[in-house]
């Protein structure tokens, strides 16, 4: 059997993996070097001509860091990946790698706060446009928004904190007739339950802080390339991929075909930024992906058991779980995601914020903290936190009510954190 007849959960422990040449140890090392020493005079100056395949700098490329980048690509069927500092740097660099002031970025419309917050702060300011279509707009409304100058469709695969489910197959699909690259943020689904390259995308992020780590003791991103676009077809949208490069180099085009797109992200975009990634970080987060598939199994197991134990509660109102028979998306999500719909369950309770107040303070093993996808359950109300800048009506535009609690469920026993979310509600039971 060879390595691409392997399962996912064979993949999640050997994808990418190297073993040491110096000592010959199993587990990928820290290459925590700032560096790398050149053979010579000319090796020097062909590694930054980027001419040879060999890294010259840590800002943009660590042995620790490839292994990590390359493991998660494999998991997602992607081709190769960079990863960054942070899920917030994964959006900005994957974005800026594609456009330049002047050109438009098209999103959903449900997408997690502190996205919006970039996208109408430091993206704009650098002369990005953007517009949205409603997550439940037809194929021709998400084509018809298409313009001239869009470079970029950008959506979550599951929406944060809400959790509806984008119909990436019709995504897909407007990314081929319009010849304009797909980009799904998969953090929630994360690649077990969801592989958005199937359906038609082009790049996938991820903050690998979230599930993919699992342990909450690192920050970080991913950015992957699905090697699936034609990016040839697309020279006039993207020139930065077909021009001359210095040192009479080819073109990123030229030289790297379907990879051109992570050549450019990682040799331009992110060397000229610099958000890197430290090795220390890729080596807990390599230890994390070696479990995902045992953990997002758990993970969705208990969202469903503690969504169906709190539908009933009359202090909760509504809710919010795709993974339920009433989600108003249902045929979206048994398409999109047969094995499971996440482990985020957001509740909107009756008494409003002084219910969210008491329910989040009377918690005893479920901790109130901004996190999501922890072994941890976690618990946060929004409204005043992630979504606390925009005013009421911004607010419930975008489904986010005074008594909205989100919560991400952990791996705790499950009975457990249902008897904590319990024991807290009746504090404030109508």
């Amino acid at each position: 059997m060879s390595a691409t007849d392997w399962g996912f959960a064979t993949r999640q422990i050997h994808a990418g993996a190297i073993v040491d040449a110096e000592a010959g140890a199993r587990i990928t090392p820290i290459y925590q070097s700032a560096g790398y020493v050149f053979d010579s005079f000319d090796d020097g100056a062909e590694r930054f001509a980027g001419r040879s395949a060999r890294r010259a700098y840590s800002r943009n490329d660590n042995p620790t860091n490839v292994v990590a980048a390359r493991r998660i690509a494999d998991l997602e069927g992607g081709i190769d990946g960079v990863l960054v500092a942070s899920g917030q740097a994964a959006i900005a660099a994957a974005l800026s790698a594609l456009a330049q002031s002047g050109d438009h970025i098209l999103t959903s419309d449900r997408l997690y706060e502190g996205t919006r917050e970039m996208v109408r702060g430091a993206l704009r300011r650098q002369g990005l446009r953007f517009s949205a279509v409603s997550i439940d707009a037809d194929e021709q409304a998400w084509v018809d928004a298409v313009l001239p100058e869009t470079r970029a469709i950008y959506a979550e695969s599951i929406a944060n904190p809400l959790g509806e489910v984008a119909d990436l197959a019709m995504l897909g699909r407007v990314s081929e007739r319009t010849g304009v690259p797909l980009v799904i943020d998969n953090t929630v689904a994360t690649p077990y339950l969801c592989r958005p390259f199937e359906h038609g995308a082009a790049v996938v992020i991820h903050s690998t802080s979230k599930w993919l780590s699992g342990h909450g003791s690192v920050i970080g991103g991913a950015i992957i390339d699905g090697g699936i676009f034609d990016w040839a077809a697309a020279a006039d949208r993207f020139p930065q991929l077909h021009e001359p490069r210095p040192h009479g180099a080819e073109s990123f085009a030229e030289r790297f075909g379907d990879a051109a797109y992570t050549a450019y992200l990682r040799s331009v975009t992110v060397l000229e930024h610099g958000p890197s990634f430290p090795p220390t970080s890729a080596f807990l987060l390599l230890h994390g992906i070696e479990t995902l598939s045992l953990r997002m199994e758990r993970h969705v197991e208990n969202a469903r058991a503690v969504a169906d134990a709190l539908a009933t509660h009359p202090a909760v109102a509504h809710v919010h779980y795709p993974g339920r028979p009433d989600d108003p998306r249902r045929a979206v999500v048994e398409r999109m995601l047969p094995d499971g719909a996440g482990s985020i369950v957001s509740v909107d309770l009756v008494g409003g914020r002084d219910a969210a107040r008491a329910f989040l303070d009377g918690l005893r093993l479920v901790s109130q903290m901004t996190h999501i996808g922890d072994v941890r359950t976690l618990a946060i109300h929004t409204g005043s936190t992630i979504h606390g800048k925009l005013d009421d009506a911004e607010r419930r535009s975008l489904g986010i009510t005074p008594g909205l609690v989100r919560i991400s469920i952990g791996l705790e026993r499950v009975d457990d954190i249902v008897a904590d979310l319990l024991q807290a509600l009746e504090g404030i039971r109508p």
